[in-house]
């Protein structure tokens, strides 16, 4: 008899071709008016509205189908995707997967939303602008810092938005052909050490000691008349919570330098600990993660920029004011490191996360932290105890986890042959997406990261549980199993390869094309 625990899952499998591939002249999903020859609602002459290099010279080459074939298509496309909605997805570790209320999604989806546009005039957007600046107060607060932009259009961005403004405030204090180094830990997200890169500054990295981060010591070895900051993760990916954080910053600011916190792996101190009593003199939170914004892919994403009051000046602009009777749009950037994004970057994600804290407040937020805390614990203790094959790091000096955990597989492997690689294409064939296993550098081997938030049940738990147990079974009883997955989704095994053949990758269809020598 089966795991009761477990879903007999098969994933639909269809042949489907790309839609552009189905196109039959002539087919039409939906008949527009003929408006070329429609005046338009101005005078004079318009010809010059739009120069002649912007105007296309002919139509776009759009596929051309029936209205039944194209939800054809893209129903089928559908059951062939295990989206986020569909299955339990703690696997995505660092990612914080965590339920987006629907209501939300009305909110974005509304004409008053949609159908703004950046370029139009403020006092027609008074709805929208309120918000922002009603949203850069609460994140404020949470923070504890002093001012905040959501330009950054994700975390990356957010990271790097942080490092130039660093950057431009040791220019300003006419220190920036001295302090060109940047301190981050290996844990730390690798944003944290590419964006102050791509900045041109010199990044050193520490290495964690047996408790799971790095010692004082090694931090002092470190820092010098050359430390511009430190960008530092907390907790880090493994979910071990760095509790000398106050006396690494006190270092830093004692040579002169910046705290940069990054905070994406904030869901488990919602209420709790405030990058203010960290230490920092910025942060970011990623609103398409934590904040309930969904994920979406990598997109479309938002990052909340906080910054203390002294480098409010170097923000991205335009910033949204408000005089006491009516909020505007500021673009003075006379100190501000110039745009970082578009206009006022996702504000879809800034819409979704305002409503989200809204309806949770103070008491709502802090049990999100709580519920993940103790989400992560009950997993960890029943992944441990009943999962052969599977250890954690530091699990001696540092037992305790906040909101995820870094597992290794590596005993698994050495014992049946079996990797993560085919424990995570196995998860596929219970209905569950492909796990997290690390960040580059491979610190840990064989790595695992799930990261159960507060959306999901003891009952969700116990079952992403018992799928772990029931291959970790298998890896030891019949492990060609193991290895020959995924056996119930519409493709088989992929080799990874192709990712690195940048001459056989084609991401859109005029890319297909053209590396086939296709018209």
């Amino acid at each position: 008899m089966s795991d009761p625990k477990l879903r007999n899952f098969h994933e639909a499998k269809w042949d489907e071709p790309v839609i552009f591939e189905q196109s039959v002249t002539g087919s039409r999903s939906i008949l527009f008016p003929d408006v070329s020859q429609k005046a338009m609602p101005v005078t004079g002459d318009v010809s010059d509205l739009i120069p002649d290099h912007l105007k296309r010279q002919k139509s776009p080459a759009l596929p051309e189908m029936a209205q039944p074939q194209v939800l054809r298509h893209y129903l089928r496309l559908s059951q062939e995707t295990i989206g986020q909605d569909i299955n339990i997805d703690i696997g995505l570790g660092t990612c914080t997967m965590k339920y987006s209320p629907k209501i939300n999604e009305q909110f974005v989806r509304s004409s008053k939303f949609t159908e703004m546009h950046p370029y139009q005039d403020d006092d027609t957007a008074q709805g929208i602008l309120k918000i922002i600046y009603d949203f850069e107060q609460i994140m404020k607060e949470i923070s504890g810092l002093d001012a905040v932009s959501f330009q950054a259009g994700g975390g990356g961005q957010g990271i790097y938005a942080n490092a130039a403004v660093l950057k431009k405030y040791f220019e300003d204090k006419g220190e920036a052909d001295q302090r060109t180094q940047i301190i981050t830990t290996i844990l730390s997200h690798p944003l944290d050490s590419a964006a102050p890169a791509t900045k041109g500054f010199e990044v050193i990295s520490l290495y964690p000691d047996e408790n799971g981060y790095p010692s004082l010591e090694n931090l002092k070895a470190v820092v010098s008349e050359k430390t511009a900051g430190i960008f530092i993760t907390n907790p880090e990916d493994t979910g071990v919570f760095n509790p000398i954080i106050r006396e690494f910053v006190d270092v830093v600011h004692e040579a002169g330098g910046l705290c940069v916190c990054d905070m994406a792996d904030y869901n488990g101190l919602f209420g709790l600990v405030r990058a203010k009593e960290l230490g920092a003199d910025m942060c970011h939170f990623n609103l398409h993660k934590a904040f309930a914004s969904p994920h979406a892919c990598m997109g479309p994403g938002c990052a909340a920029q906080c910054v203390s009051a002294e480098l409010e000046k170097y923000l991205p602009r335009p910033r949204v004011r408000f005089d006491g009777t009516r909020y505007y749009t500021d673009y003075d950037d006379e100190s501000s490191v110039g745009k970082i994004r578009q206009f006022q970057g996702s504000l879809a994600a800034v819409l979704r996360a305002y409503s989200w804290v809204m309806s949770l407040g103070v008491d709502g937020l802090k049990a999100v932290a709580e519920t993940a805390i103790l989400n992560n614990n009950y997993m960890m203790k029943r992944v441990l105890n009943e999962v052969r094959g599977i250890s954690m790091s530091w699990a001696e000096e540092a037992p305790n986890r906040l909101e995820q955990v870094r597992y290794s597989f590596e005993t698994l492997l050495q014992e049946t042959g079996v990797d993560a690689e085919h424990v995570n294409r196995h998860m596929l064939d219970f209905g569950f997406q492909r796990f997290f296993p690390s960040h580059h550098p491979l610190i840990v081997p064989e790595p695992y990261t799930p990261e159960p938030t507060e959306s999901y049940s003891k009952a969700d738990i116990d079952e992403y549980v018992a799928a772990l147990k029931k291959i970790s079974d298998e890896a030891y009883s019949t492990p060609e199993v193991v290895l020959t997955a995924p056996h119930n989704g519409p493709i088989s095994a992929l080799e990874n390869d192709h990712i690195e053949a940048v001459d056989q990758l084609a991401v859109t269809w005029r890319s297909y094309l053209k590396q086939h020598g296709r018209p």
